[in-house]
């Protein structure tokens, strides 16, 4: 090294951000959060979740998802629908819900469907292609996931986000079932 110049090492493995970490101070999402999710979705197999047992899904609500403060109101084997209320949280500088906030809504609500169709197997997002339509300010956005495709390793999903029955996002999410 010339002179002056100081190597400085840095060490990852310490470092906080290397850790998930939650607004609630949890470090990692508890085992009964995941029994609850994929419990719910092996039920969502066969029939639609009833409103307790929707409940017990969005108590279980970990991450982005209780972050957002996404909620599922209709679960079952040919759809999933989830509402966000919008918040000062959700809106860009403009005042217009951010283009993330539809995607990862989108994101979530078709992997919650993939869960339910992979027989309870988790899922990832390989593809996540979200057209904006109109803008939000505030009020309630409502997304609606159904299939396209519905492979044994890889799925396709449509999820339409509405707000006041308006279309306001369209997205096409590509899930891979892991396991």
């Amino acid at each position: 090294m010339s002179a002056g110049i100081t190597q400085k090492v840095i060490s990852f493995r310490s470092h906080p951000l290397t850790r998930p970490h939650y607004a609630d101070g949890m470090s990692q999402m508890s085992p009964n959060t995941i029994t609850d999710v994929f419990s719910m979705a092996r039920i969502a197999e066969q029939r639609p979740l009833t409103g307790d047992e929707l409940e017990q899904l969005n108590n279980a609500s970990a991450g982005l998802n209780r972050t957002l403060g996404l909620r599922y109101v209709e679960v079952g084997p040919e759809r999933v629908v989830s509402e966000l209320r919008v918040t000062a949280n959700h809106l860009q500088p403009a005042g217009l819900v951010n283009g993330g906030v539809y995607c990862a809504i989108a994101e979530s609500t078709g992997s919650t469907a993939g869960i339910i169709f992979g027989r309870g197997k988790p899922v990832v997002g390989v593809n996540n292609n979200t057209d904006f339509i109109a803008s939000v300010r505030d009020g309630v956005i409502r997304a609606e996931a159904t299939a396209i495709q519905k492979g044994g390793r890889t799925q396709v999903w449509q999820i339409l986000c509405t707000h006041n029955g308006e279309l306001v996002a369209r997205t096409t999410l590509r899930t891979m079932v892991l396991g």
